[in-house]
């Protein structure tokens, strides 16, 4: 079972009051180091996909399997290298043909802090396991979070994207 922490420090990226326009100024001052805590662990099993919740956790899953779907916050925990956080620029899809964009305007698993988010179908919740479709999370990442989908807050029908994001992807062939 999982026994590590996620450990992110952000000292030296702070908030620190602009005495003559009264604005924040983001090269000053400092930001306390956060800790997250995993709450579990992604489970590859063949074709299924567990997530196993820590024990002391499962109070915090009544009523999670009212909701068909769930956004999982886990952690990219196999690109925890430094040189793949300094990456800041990136091929949406990891195609070439998409211009070069910026990791905040991307998907892509390489980032400075590196938490993953998807939303994925909740197939089962046994005690503290659910089952879920979908995760594109790989076995034994660390799990962060988790929040149901709800439509009318996390659906917006009107969202405007870039033109790579509307095209299909190529598929491994080409």
């Amino acid at each position: 079972m999982l026994l590590g922490m996620v450990f992110l420090s952000l000292a030296g990226l702070g908030y620190a009051e602009e005495k003559e326009t009264g604005q924040k100024n983001f090269r000053r001052g400092d930001i306390n180091p956060i800790t997250l805590n995993p709450i579990g662990e992604v489970k590859r099993e063949g074709d299924r996909t567990i997530l196993e919740i820590l024990p002391q956790f499962t109070p915090a899953l009544d009523g999670l399997a009212g909701f068909s779907h769930v956004w999982v916050f886990y952690w990219f925990h196999e690109n925890d290298r430094p040189e793949e956080r300094a990456t800041l620029k990136v091929h949406p899809r990891r195609d070439p043909a998409n211009p070069l964009t910026g990791v905040f305007a991307t998907r892509a698993p390489v980032r400075p802090n590196l938490i993953g988010l998807t939303a994925c179908r909740l197939l089962k919740v046994t005690g503290n396991v659910l089952e879920v479709a979908d995760l594109d999370a790989k076995d034994g990442s660390p799990i962060l979070d988790l929040k149901p989908y709800i439509p009318k807050g996390d659906s917006i029908p009107e969202a405007i994207t870039p033109e790579w994001v509307k095209r299909l992807r190529p598929s491994a062939a080409e």
